[in-house]
């Protein structure tokens, strides 16, 4: 063990290598549910032919190896399982070049978005990226390893469907770079029109290697953002008021929140907007509610306009709002799950994920985001806990182990699933789908050493 600590130290420098007590008790376990398992070290490499020393001498040695951005999956996914080596890309967040014509930026793959965020606003204020509603400190490579969404989502669909190319070290340590930037120096393409091998590291949950740097695409920033609320009280209509409203293709983000604790009975549904020019907002505005003008003429619902210090938290970016509730509880402790939905089952999981909670005595809160124009729907429950109340930390597992059933049961595919919701989907998987997964995985990492527990297809 000494061996491997001064392995690393020749990598790295002794100023970033830990084998110490309390830095492995924090990189332990992170804001969910997932009991701690401690690493054997932690190392923080600064660039991609450190992370390439470290791989290879980890699949030399067989030695497990976990990267983790900012732990902020909530669902145990860089809790290193069965120990090994931490590799912790925080050294890597230089934003390496910005192409203000083609609309896209290249960063390492421990680049958080509030960092690409605020240098756009000084640099590039006409730009953004897809922003999602996480802390800044969320990097951009562990929100794509998980197909993450951020608030152009209903325009552009998941923040992995807006890659320009990918540099991987695979797991033998070899440095791999996917699509346009493989043959050319633009990153514009992750894939077409040569094959698109982004597949097989998004989703896997680290699973396949290391993401050292990231092309992503950015969007025209506009002048003006504005959102108003509609408000039904019949749950069942969401999905078609929600289809309703994607037929203008005048929004930017379109999410639906459900809370018994503030809309008792009702569906919230928040509409942004984005425009240049008032008179463009205007006529969204005019637009948008045409579309649903048959809801409101059947008093099935209306507008509600924001007072403008609500309005203000909503258009804050990413929303405050939801992180702020992941400590109602005092307790520091938040799960939140979220499988991805066909719109029309909207209703039946609401009603589901409901009795749940009632049955458990939980208090919760329900947020859906469509996804691609309606194409899906990203549905999330979140349930905060006081991590110093065994009681009530059973009662969520209790809950969340029979919540994912019926998730799963409603035609729903699990977004970031913890290990047990893993073995859950491989179970459902087609036999033929799991077979391609398996002879993947073993062909790009034939030691096990990537994010060992995860994906383990038997």
């Amino acid at each position: 063990m000494t061996d491997i600590y001064d392995a690393l130290v020749k990598i790295v420098g002794e100023n970033h290598v830990s084998s110490a007590e309390e830095e492995l008790y924090f990189y332990a376990r992170d804001a969910g549910l997932m009991p701690a398992h401690k690493p054997d070290y932690v190392v923080a490499p600064e660039k991609t032919e450190e992370v390439q020393q470290i791989v290879k001498m980890a699949n030399e040695m067989k030695i497990p190896i976990v990267p983790t951005g900012a732990a902020m999956s909530l669902a145990g996914l860089v809790v290193p399982l069965k120990g090994g080596i931490v590799l912790d890309m925080k050294r890597m967040r230089k934003i390496l070049w910005v192409n203000e014509k083609a609309r896209s930026v290249v960063v390492e793959g421990g680049t958080p978005y509030g960092l690409l965020k605020g240098y756009l606003e000084k640099e590039y204020p006409n730009l953004t990226p897809s922003l999602p509603d996480s802390p800044p400190t969320t990097t951009i490579a562990a929100n794509l390893a998980i197909h993450g969404q951020g608030h152009l989502a209903q325009q552009h669909g998941f923040n992995s469907d807006m890659v320009s190319g990918l540099e991987i070290v695979l797991p033998n340590g070899e440095i791999c770079k996917i699509g346009s930037c493989s043959m050319s120096p633009d990153w514009f393409s992750k894939g077409p029109p040569l094959p698109d091998l982004t597949g097989l590291f998004f989703g896997w949950l680290g699973t396949t290697g290391v993401i050292t740097k990231v092309g992503l695409k950015l969007y025209p920033k506009k002048k003006i953002r504005d959102v108003i609320l509609f408000v039904t009280d019949i749950v069942d209509l969401v999905p078609d008021i929600l289809r309703k409203l994607t037929d203008t293709e005048m929004i930017e983000n379109l999410g639906c929140t459900r809370e018994p604790a503030t809309f008792k009975d009702n569906c919230v549904i928040a509409i942004y907007m984005t425009g240049n020019t008032a008179e463009e907002i205007d006529f969204k505005m005019k637009m948008i509610w045409d579309s649903v003008s048959e809801f409101i003429a059947s008093k099935d619902g209306g507008f509600m306009m924001p007072f403008p210090a609500v309005k203000a938290m909503l258009l804050e970016m990413p929303l405050k709002m939801i992180t702020r509730t992941a400590d109602t509880q005092k307790g520091g402790g938040l799960e939140y799950v979220g499988p991805v939905i066909s719109l029309e089952r909207y209703p039946e999981l609401i009603r589901k994920t409901e009795n749940l909670a009632d049955k458990y005595g939980l208090s919760y809160t329900c947020m859906a985001r469509v996804i691609d124009g309606g194409h899906s729907l990203m549905f999330g429950m979140g349930f905060t806990f006081n991590r110093a109340d065994p009681e009530m930390i059973n009662r969520i597992r209790e809950a969340l182990h029979e919540w994912a059933p019926i998730a799963f049961d409603e035609g729903a595919i699990p977004w970031k699933p913890t290990v047990d919701e893993q073995k859950m989907a491989m179970e459902r998987m087609d036999p033929v789908t799991l077979k391609l997964m398996k002879m993947i995985k073993e062909n790009l990492d034939p030691n096990g050493i990537m994010n060992p527990g995860n994906w383990e297809v038997k």
